[in-house]
């Protein structure tokens, strides 16, 4: 079906500033910041969604349970989300066939398919208004090239006995080639949801703390969990489910992931909206699902996905998806946009479960590319059942531990090599600003007495100054315009535009530089 506009695209004005529908869309409660020595039986370290559901499904079995969060729950990647509650993670089952083998491969379907099964189970359970809806997934392609591997797709969806359809269109407003259906998948606002699911943890006798950030811990049968203001937690078991790990050098977990950030716009159309989670299969991403915002429908539109730290001009991601909504549906408003971090394995397969070989009571989530609304699920219930005894199926899939040749090694040689490339390119940067350059809302590299630095001049005017060597491994950040924060290119640590830290694997803010 093709239907694009003819007309000039509308002068449809951006938001100033990021800021996530879902995180607008509710009060979200608030915890108080760890302030004395606790013990418990599990500490779970992370506030998002895998964090949350592996405190919950703990406290259910009665386990005591304390989650420990470095700023505010649910304001990370999970506040950030398109929400899509789908197994259908882009092309995926043909490749997870080729490397692992179709028994894996028909296992991490299972898991992220029982995931979705237990968020729409839970939600009628708790009787949680989320916006929980039941939608068909699509991978489509509007390129011949690409109608092979959309076929290949299909293909191994039927030897996985996934539930699924094969079409030659998709019913959207622009021209499509093929496309590979995955059937009752759904969607939902997972704010409220979580917000419920914290809710439950405190009723059930378990503790969430906020602004307390993680910087160690130590690996005896009864670890203590170090927090960066000084009170511990001693535990039997710790959970880390906040991207990076807190001990990364014992697991190489920094050299075995990289991050990726992608870009949403939340709009109303002026082209009626036709139904059903969309993805394209080609780059760059063009990701389309309905959804709610004061009572009216309206559509995310997401993608423009790169590395972190390695985009050029961010705005022009947030220009690129909007120019995509003008010339396909027509764009009314655009209500909101945001941006997430997500990272990715070597592998493409999420590392869950024992976070290093020999400490049988450190557990990991991580590496859930752009699908944590069910892979982070999935976790939070395998580790749930390791901690508690259980055994599952899926250990071996997600284990940590495994490193296959293809296609993890040339990966991984990739992978080192651009973090190489950059830190190498980042020391030989010189920037030709001075501070006193800046116009108000305007970041860059400057000159400070000689050496770089990096400078935001606020909307005040007033200039926040800080050393832009990244406190992790001592790469150089990058300014974010679209963001105002400061983006590693390496590791993808980023840092507000004042140097506090916003997401690892850096645990420690960008110096501050005083200008004489």
């Amino acid at each position: 079906m093709t239907m694009t506009l003819q007309s000039e695209p509308a002068a449809v004005s951006m938001p100033q500033f990021p800021d996530s529908y879902w995180l607008r869309s509710m009060p979200i409660p608030q915890f108080p910041k760890l302030l004395a020595n606790l013990e418990t039986d599990v500490t779970v370290i992370g506030g998002g969604i895998t964090g949350m559901a592996t405190a919950y499904l703990l406290a259910k079995q009665g386990v005591k349970v304390i989650v420990l969060n470095a700023g505010r729950i649910l304001e990370g990647t999970t506040g950030s989300t398109t929400a899509k509650i789908t197994a259908q993670h882009d092309l995926i089952y043909d490749e997870f066939i080729a490397h692992f083998g179709e028994e894996k491969a028909r296992l991490y379907y299972e898991a992220n398919h029982e995931a979705l099964t237990w968020i729409t189970a839970t939600a009628a359970e708790l009787g949680v208004d989320c916006q929980l809806s039941e939608e068909d997934a699509c991978v489509y392609t509007s390129r011949d090239d690409y109608v092979q591997k959309i076929q290949a797709e299909y293909k191994a969806y039927e030897k996985l006995g996934i539930p699924s359809a094969y079409a030659d269109t998709a019913p959207l407003p622009y021209e499509t080639k093929a496309a590979v259906i995955m059937k009752r998948q759904a969607r939902f606002n997972p704010v409220p949801f979580l917000a419920r699911l914290a809710e439950e943890i405190i009723r059930m006798g378990g503790q969430i703390f906020e602004q307390t950030t993680v910087v160690g811990s130590t690996l005896e049968t009864r670890p203590t969990v170090r927090t960066k203001h000084g009170p511990q937690i001693t535990c039997s078991h710790v959970v880390s489910a906040s991207h990076f790990p807190y001990r990364d050098l014992k697991g190489l977990y920094f050299a075995r992931l990289h991050a990726e950030r992608s870009y949403v716009l939340a709009v109303r159309t002026k082209q009626p909206y036709p139904g059903g989670m969309y993805i394209s299969a080609e780059e760059p991403k063009r990701s389309l699902r309905p959804l709610l915002i004061d009572g009216e429908p309206a559509v995310l539109l997401g993608g423009e996905g790169h590395k972190a730290g390695q985009g050029i001009c961010t705005f022009q991601y947030y220009e690129h998806l909007q120019k995509f909504g003008e010339e396909t549906f027509g764009l009314r408003d655009i209500l909101y946009r945001w941006s997430a971090q997500d990272l990715y394995t070597l592998d493409n397969m999420p590392y869950i479960g024992q976070a290093w070989p020999g400490v049988p009571n450190h557990w990991i989530a991580t590496g859930f590319r752009k699908w944590g609304m069910t892979s982070g699920i999935a976790a939070a219930m395998l580790n749930a059942k390791l901690i508690t005894g259980e055994k599952s199926p899926y250990e071996e899939v997600f284990t940590p531990r495994r490193f296959h040749a293809d296609p993890s090694i040339k990966t991984f040689i990739k992978q080192n090599a651009d973090v190489a490339m950059h830190f190498l390119t980042g020391q030989l940067e010189t920037p030709h600003k001075e501070p006193e350059d800046l116009s108000p809302d305007e970041g860059a590299l400057v000159q400070v007495n000689g050496k770089k630095a990096g400078a935001y001049r606020d909307a005040a005017g007033k200039l926040h100054v800080v050393d832009t060597t990244c406190t992790h491994m001592g790469c150089e950040v990058e300014w974010n315009e679209a963001e105002r924060t400061w983006d590693c290119p390496c590791h993808g640590s980023r840092y507000s535009y004042s140097g506090d830290v916003i997401e690892g694997p850096a645990k420690e803010a960008l110096a501050q530089v005083e200008l004489t």
